[in-house]
């Protein structure tokens, strides 16, 4: 006959308690970070010299922004190992971030990186982005190397938004033009 093991219990329940939160941490598959200041997106920006970095505008109450996210996800998975990084700029307010921001990501599950830009003075950053951009979203920049690309509205399906970065991709040139390369307004 076997002694009686007290502690057998509580090993059951810190492995409970892992497994639980292995689980948990799956399930979250998009990591939030809050740039407070222009400064700070740059510097996120310029950590990505060396890669094609794709830069999307959007927030959660621009319809035509929320039905091109999955076009991007894609994307992400599509270069995934090709030094290609994706990077969705919200710019949905920090007070919504509990109650609108979180929720949505989570249900999404979006796995590109997500960054809540709250910068309201858009007088200055919008111009020193880009100084032919109103502000409109969506908006989308492609950066490598000294290049940029620069579309205005909604891509209408994920071809159009994968050749408009393919380009970046196979681009094998110096990467001296500091000039951007505008794609027009969209639809």
């Amino acid at each position: 006959m076997m002694p009686f093991a007290p502690y057998r219990s509580s090993l059951l329940f810190i492995a409970l308690v892992y497994f639980c939160a292995i689980s948990d941490l799956s399930a979250q598959t998009t990591k939030l970070t809050v740039y407070d200041s222009l400064s700070q997106l740059e510097a996120r920006i310029s950590q990505s010299s060396d890669a094609v970095l794709v830069v999307n505008f959007w927030a959660t109450w621009c319809k035509p922004c929320v039905e091109e996210l999955p076009s991007f996800e894609k994307l992400q998975e599509q270069y995934a190992g090709q030094n290609v990084q994706v990077l969705l700029v919200s710019l949905d307010f920090k007070t919504k971030i509990e109650s609108k921001l979180l929720p949505f990501l989570k249900e999404r599950r979006l796995k590109s990186e997500v960054i809540l830009f709250s910068d309201q003075d858009v007088n200055n950053w919008i111009p020193r982005i880009y100084e032919d951009w109103d502000g409109a979203i969506p908006a989308t920049f492609v950066f490598k190397g000294k290049k940029r690309g620069f579309k205005l509205g909604q891509f209408s399906d994920y071809a159009e938004v994968e050749n408009f970065v393919r380009a970046f991709v196979l681009d094998t040139s110096n990467m001296a033009s500091p000039t951007p390369i505008d794609y027009g307004t969209g639809k």
